[in-house]
């Protein structure tokens, strides 16, 4: 069968079809167009058709491929990770904003496949990074992802604070859960496919936020700052938070499509 035939009669969208197909014969999608009429060998065809099976079945294009690319990041991932999204890269941009003001000791809390951590790292090298899970199989995600990378991260397993012991650290950031059980967006694109546990906050889907902004400052040296992503109808919500707990200078901001999906203050106590 050749290159054309097989994207036409794959039962996925048109695009995946190619990305897919790319992938496996490690070529750039351009190199197709240029080739449809050549034949694809019988290994790459039986894998073609597998992985082509698989996303039809609604398995996320990210899980069938393997990685997901990150700002500069190739990062492995899985089904026991969340697939990381392009509106997490601005709370990467923003915490590296912080660690250029002098913050050298970072938290990344809910590290998942490691990506906040690992950009954080990779393009700012001197930075001092701890990563947390409370996953297993989420943190030999990020630990095999650090390998592949060459990234000197500290991973911890925990759930929130409880091991990380009397340590302190000046910027906290996390992409905790924060849907809520009940939200019907759970049953919509490659969510279903994802873990639970990376997705639901509670029954509000606050309550992950509001348990990290209670016991953040007892981590934060004085004039640390904790930085969220959230959900784009929490930035009030969250800012209260922030607010009732002793956090000054409170902003949110804005991802690629202009709504509010991060928000962070400063531990000035």
């Amino acid at each position: 069968m050749t290159v054309r035939e097989l994207i036409q009669q794959a039962r996925i969208d048109r695009f995946e079809a190619e990305i897919l197909l790319a992938d496996i014969l490690e070529v750039e999608r351009a190199w197709l167009f240029a080739h449809g009429e050549d034949s694809v060998a019988e290994p790459a065809l039986a894998l073609f058709i597998d992985h082509a099976e698989a996303r039809q079945n609604g398995e996320p294009l990210a899980y069938v491929l393997g990685y997901r690319d990150f700002r500069s990041l190739r990062l492995g991932v899985n089904c026991h990770v969340l697939i990381p999204r392009r509106e997490t890269e601005h709370l990467v941009e923003w915490a590296i904003e912080r660690i250029d003001a002098g913050a050298r000791r970072v938290l990344d809390l809910g590290t998942g496949s490691g990506a906040i951590a690992l950009a954080c790292k990779s393009e700012r090298p001197d930075a001092m990074l701890t990563a947390i899970d409370c996953s297993a199989e989420a943190l030999a995600c990020a630990v095999g992802n650090a390998r592949s990378l060459g990234v000197q991260v500290e991973w911890l397993k925990s759930q929130w604070f409880e091991q990380l012991g009397g340590a302190q650290w000046d910027l906290v950031v996390s992409n905790p859960p924060y849907i809520s059980a009940s939200d019907a967006h759970l049953k919509q694109g490659d969510l279903p496919a994802e873990p639970d546990s990376a997705l639901i906050g509670g029954q509000t889907g606050l309550e992950s936020i509001e348990h990290i902004v209670e016991h953040a400052p007892e981590y934060l040296v004085s004039g640390g700052w904790l930085l969220f992503e959230h959900g784009f109808d929490q930035a009030d919500a969250v800012t209260a938070c922030m607010q009732y707990r002793g956090f000054q200078h409170i902003s949110s901001r804005r991802d690629w499509s202009g709504q509010p999906r991060m928000t962070g203050g400063q531990w000035l106590h």
